[in-house]
């Protein structure tokens, strides 16, 4: 039998949701000047909403510290 993972909470069913489930999230840094562009919180002062996957980014978008293009961008983990 499937596990249920719903629990009742003020009459409305919660279903849990595990990390491991989900994605993660990525950084990736300007290997010019060493800014960091993390995926969950995105790029809002550039236009770049939380959770925006690296892929999605435009491909014209550029570092907003040093101008550096996103070729110039290399994943990193933490």
């Amino acid at each position: 039998m499937p596990r249920d993972d719903r629990a009742e909470c003020g009459g409305l069913a919660k279903i849990a949701f595990y990390s491991s489930d989900l994605p993660s999230m990525k950084k990736y840094m300007c290997l010019i000047c060493g800014f960091i562009y993390d995926e969950a919180a995105g790029a809002p002062d550039e236009g770049i909403a939380p959770g925006t996957r690296w892929e999605d980014v435009p491909p014209n978008w550029t570092c907003p510290e040093c101008g550096a293009r996103k070729e110039d961008f290399e994943m990193i983990e933490f």
